[in-house]
């Protein structure tokens, strides 16, 4: 009896300190989870797929000058030498249109292809000129042996020499017209007639107009095409009468388009206009653009500011920047280097291609801090930003969709709190 009862007592203090034991891993492991989510306490972690839904995109900090600014609106505007109205020299019935709207062509190239029996007269006109001009010539040189040898009388002489000069004149006249037609005076001597012309670019560019029909009859004063060189399109600003002494040559101003809003354009101004509109007291500031840009169309509307100091700070994309009741945050990209499965795959002894699958997986998150920052001033869509705590130079920031990812890291905390 005794020794059963020795033996309850043993069992008893084996099961004891064995709930002690587990109690206190249980309760280490907690405290072991509770400190790395508290680690994790203003990260947010993304997915490529979150990533791509929400057009995510990273950057650094941006240079940019937010004081004394002048704003301005305007058009993209090309100027008079680039752009062409094409008519016909000589009248004529349109047999083919040769181009559509918007197509881009080259100077000389051919436009529309037009038809008249007047075309014709004027290069028979031109071929009998020809022949009338040889005989002349011919007869000029026999006319002038004879006078030089006095053998033949100064009337004729001279009469066959007024008429050369009148028919060169004539011949010279008509040789321009062909050519003006695109019709070839060579081809014309060697007897090949047409009876259409080519009408063709003067300049190259963009079909901008069209006003013809094919089988209608078009002359001279009609205009056939428009032709626009997009590529001497500049921005054409109205700045108002107060702002136009802080304006000069060379300034650079920043202006976006109205139908693309989310793309920032760079001008220089080259021309200041010396009078001002009657309606609006403002003057013409034309700025030509930096870079290439195929989407810009002469009309459309744009607004921009220039800066008339040199004074830049740091600058981040408004949608960087969000606020949580008075204080502003920006989100900037961590190297999550500490991958959370290492420990869950040892304590289990999960399989190595297990292991390595989770550290694939973890490859696609990207883990984003919010960090405070005080705002300064707000140009368009930039904000002025500094930093309270250092950052590397190269730190990535969240440059736009920040609302969106503290959105998502408040729901988080909400969930975890409940």
């Amino acid at each position: 009896m005794k020794i059963k009862i020795f033996i309850s007592i043993i069992l008893s203090a084996i099961i004891t300190l064995s709930c002690s034991t587990n109690g206190r891993h249980v309760e280490e492991n907690e405290k072991q989870e509770e400190h790395e989510e508290h680690e994790r306490e203003g990260v947010v972690k993304l997915n490529k797929q979150q990533r791509d839904a929400l057009n995510l995109k990273l950057g650094g900090f941006e240079m940019r000058n937010l004081t004394t600014v002048v704003k301005t609106n305007g058009q993209l505007t090309v100027p008079p030498t680039a752009k062409a109205d094409v008519t016909a020299i000589i009248g004529g019935y349109v047999k083919n249109i040769l181009v559509f709207h918007g197509d881009k062509v080259s100077k000389g190239q051919s436009l529309a292809v037009l038809e008249h029996p007047d075309y014709i007269s004027l290069q028979e006109n031109f071929l009998v000129s020809a022949g009338k001009l040889d005989y002349l010539e011919k007869e000029y040189e026999r006319q002038k042996k004879l006078y030089e040898n006095n053998v033949g009388a100064g009337k004729d002489f001279e009469q066959i020499k007024s008429e050369l000069a009148i028919e060169k004149a004539r011949f010279e006249s008509l040789k321009l017209r062909l050519k003006l037609l695109n019709l070839s005076p060579e081809k014309v001597i060697k007897g090949i007639i047409s009876n259409t012309i080519r009408v063709v670019a003067p300049i190259s560019g963009y079909i901008s107009d069209i006003e013809i029909r094919v089988g209608t009859y078009v002359d001279a004063r009609d205009k056939l095409f428009g032709v626009t060189d997009n590529s001497a399109i500049h921005a054409d600003f109205m700045v108002y009468e107060n702002d136009v002494r802080l304006i000069h040559e060379g300034q650079k101003i920043h202006f976006t388009v109205s139908s693309q809003p989310e793309d920032e354009l760079e001008a220089i101004v080259f021309a200041i206009g010396k009078e001002f509109e009657p309606n609006t007291r403002s003057v013409h500031i034309h700025a030509s653009i930096i870079g290439e840009h195929d989407n810009l169309i002469p009309g459309m509307y744009i607004s921009g500011h220039l800066h008339t100091d040199k004074k830049y700070t740091n600058t981040l994309p408004n949608d960087a920047v969000v606020n949580e009741g008075v204080k502003s945050f920006i989100f900037v990209l961590v190297d999550d280097a500490e991958d959370t499965h290492d420990h869950k795959d040892d304590e289990k002894g999960e399989s190595e291609e297990t292991h390595n699958h989770s550290e694939m997986d973890h490859d696609e998150y990207m883990s984003f801090k919010k960090v405070e920052v005080i705002t300064g001033r707000k140009d368009g869509r930039y904000t002025e930003v500094q930093l309270i705590d250092s950052m590397p130079n190269n730190a990535q920031f969240v440059i736009n969709g920040a609302y969106y990812l503290l959105s998502d890291l408040s729901k988080e905390e909400t969930e975890h709190n409940h």
